[in-house]
């Protein structure tokens, strides 16, 4: 099923924005003029014991994987490499959604988003962003609000 036939098929609101082709975050929100904030990074991960996860936090934000571990209660959280990461979701590095994907994974969604009423994230391929209902990400991944972004220093 593609990700248009996903949206529609669970009557998801959403637009699709076409962009320049691009891999990294924020290149992305560049090439779209849109707040590297309101872009989300869709990072596919694994557990200690091997159940993949996806996290989802702001693009201008660094994940801390010892919280994203703590939230779903496990030892370890690791990053999938790029070029495994794409078997797992069924899309590339750059273009993977905050929903929708080929492995069901859990998902661990950063509570800092939660300001937003819509977010952006890949929209399938690398010249694509989509634009997502919050709430919306949420109910279709039956994810779980948390803080697993790293703490911004005090300058």
């Amino acid at each position: 099923m593609s990700l248009e036939e996903y949206l529609q098929k669970n009557n998801v609101w959403h637009r699709f924005l076409r962009k320049s082709e691009t891999i990294h975050t924020a290149d992305a929100a560049e090439a779209a003029g849109i707040p590297l904030n309101r872009v989300t990074k869709n990072l596919i991960s694994i557990t200690d014991d091997g159940e993949y996860i996806l996290l989802i936090v702001p693009g201008d934000r660094k994940v801390d994987l010892d919280a994203a571990a703590a939230a779903v209660n496990t030892k370890t959280i690791r990053l999938v490499p790029f070029s495994k990461a794409e078997g797992i979701s069924g899309y590339p590095p750059g273009g993977t959604p905050s929903i929708g994907h080929r492995t069901r994974l859990r998902t661990i969604m950063e509570k800092g988003l939660l300001q937003y009423d819509t977010v952006y994230c890949g929209g399938g391929s690398r010249d694509k962003l989509l634009e997502l209902r919050v709430q919306d990400i949420i109910k279709l991944n039956v994810a779980i609000v948390a803080d697993i972004v790293e703490k911004e220093k005090a300058v």
